[in-house]
């Protein structure tokens, strides 16, 4: 940490900005990029302000946890087989709920849920251009031993003619046609952090008038880093090439062994990596032949905000962005964080 006394506050050593853009508030910011928005006369900006109004619900509910009855599991599965918890149940009707009640959407699709959303408007009619893919409450398992989770959301512009119901093509999409993606972290303090392909904004809650101030202007990776995010439990279940990689972390020359930091909330542990410098990887496993993150719900949206970044997401192959998606909830591997790494850890891919 810096101080930084043009400002007389502590900020990040690679994070400078002035005391204009510090308190300058989402909604603000969102105004002065709407002409960044292609295509768009207004819808995409009040698409983001409805995540924004829908996160602050979310995020009391989340402080409240253990205060209310609101953690523990809600007894039902979602469409993966996935327990779901109270909160992931919670947080996946007031997203949709925001969405939908200010007509601005002509299809929704969640983790949650096992088809896709078709919105028509109050009058029955489906002139709305964009469509939203999210997972409502990423890491939800660990909301009982209050660790971070967070939201991930992913826009596209619709593919089918405007002013008819949406079809499941609006939705498989391949991550380079996205036109806006973020996600919103509930941890010590509550940010949401967006793109719309022209770099990435990171926003602080001020819990106490409810308002999101620009914190993070133009947020990178390092293009190297030290940090490599895995769940080693499941190492013998690795392919061979993911093996070898942690091996290459671990063992002790140049600047490594590299730090082993896993949280086990895809969204907690991207947003240290972005700020700190490391790699996050959920590969396939004996356990897990296709890999366990879904495609459009995590690793697109993750892809478009580490690159907008200047890191890199792939398969341990591919880019990520460019896998033309088959099924709503389709699963892939994900390799994702500072370049150098990920290139590296493609390398051990390729070998094998």
């Amino acid at each position: 940490m810096f101080f930084n006394k043009k400002n007389d506050i502590c900020t990040p050593n690679h994070i400078f900005f002035t005391m204009e853009e510090r308190n300058r508030t989402l909604g603000e910011f969102i105004i002065e990029k709407q002409k960044e928005f292609q295509y768009s006369s207004g819808e995409l900006s009040r698409i983001i302000n409805s995540i924004r109004l829908a996160a602050k619900v979310v995020n009391y509910k989340v402080n409240k946890a253990g205060l209310v009855d609101i953690i523990g599991a809600a007894g039902d599965t979602n469409i993966q087989g996935e327990d779901q918890q109270k909160l992931d149940v919670y947080a996946n009707e007031i997203f949709i709920q925001n969405l939908i009640n200010r007509e601005i959407v002509c299809g929704i699709a969640s983790e949650e849920n096992d088809d896709f959303i078709t919105v028509a408007g109050s009058d029955n009619s489906h002139n709305n251009k964009y469509v939203v893919l999210m997972d409502p409450l990423d890491g939800s398992s660990n909301i009982d031993v209050n660790v971070p989770v967070g939201t991930i959301f992913s826009v596209y512009r619709r593919i089918t003619p405007v002013g008819t119901p949406v079809q499941l093509e609006d939705f498989l999409q391949p991550g380079v046609n996205q036109v806006a993606a973020g996600y919103v972290i509930y941890g010590t303090s509550t940010m949401l952090v967006y793109t719309t392909g022209h770099g990435v904004n990171g926003f602080t809650l001020n819990p106490a008038i409810g308002t999101f101030y620009l914190s993070h202007p133009n947020m990178k990776f390092p293009k190297d880093g030290k940090i490599y995010s895995v769940n080693e439990g499941n190492y013998i279940h690795f392919p061979q090439g993911v093996k070898d990689y942690i091996k290459y972390c671990q063992k002790e020359e140049g600047d490594r062994p590299y730090t082993s930091r896993y949280i086990g909330s895809l969204v907690s542990d991207f947003h240290r990596n972005m700020i700190k410098g490391g790699i996050y990887i959920y590969p396939t496993s004996s356990k897990a032949s296709k890999g366990k993150l879904r495609l459009l719900y995590e690793c697109n949206p993750m892809a478009f905000l580490a690159e907008q970044a200047g890191g890199k997401a792939s398969d341990g192959y591919n880019r990520i962005m460019e896998i033309q998606p088959t099924e709503l909830h389709q699963r892939v591997p994900f390799f994702c964080g500072s370049q150098n790494m990920v290139e590296k850890a493609e390398e051990f891919m390729g070998e094998k």
